[in-house]
């Protein structure tokens, strides 16, 4: 567990697949990492988002890629389940600890429109100054380092 102020980030092996609410995938394209930014806010985040009813959490790991970054063509691959609970961001505050899975996408080619709340996205060789989740990404960045995805 990694503790920063009152974010608390956990990793496990896994997870009953009913309690996973949400995918995030960290994303490189011709080796540079791929990130987006929300419409409403003037950072840059991994992408990723909410787990819908009855969807598999990889399907949701597709969809999330393919509206946030235009991906069509990737390899996706899941790397462990995480926790997070405490502050996120902005004063988002989480009691209970919310269950997610991080996945690693090599992404060979885009087409078609972003998702409506994406304003961009971008490819970069240096990760942002500035995240969304500046006490979470990170983390997961490090993590995904220590399983040999990030040299």
């Amino acid at each position: 567990m990694q503790e920063f102020g009152m974010t608390k980030v956990k990793f496990y092996d896994d997870a009953e697949d009913e309690k996973l609410k949400f995918a995030v995938i960290i994303s490189r394209n011709q080796g540079k990492w791929v990130f987006c930014r929300h419409k409403d806010r003037d950072t840059f985040e991994v992408p990723g988002g909410h787990r819908e009813a009855l969807e598999d959490i990889t399907e949701t790991a597709k969809r999330e890629l393919r509206e946030e970054t235009g991906a069509v063509e990737y390899d996706l691959t899941p790397l462990c389940v995480y926790s997070v609970c405490g502050e996120t961001r902005d004063g988002e505050y989480l009691e209970e600890e919310s269950l997610g899975m991080l996945y690693f996408a090599e992404i060979y080619s885009f087409e078609g429109e972003l998702h409506h709340e994406i304003s961009e996205i971008i490819m970069t060789e240096q990760l942002p100054e500035r995240w969304t989740y500046p006490l979470i990404q990170p983390v997961l960045m490090e993590k995904a380092k220590e399983l040999g995805f990030i040299l």
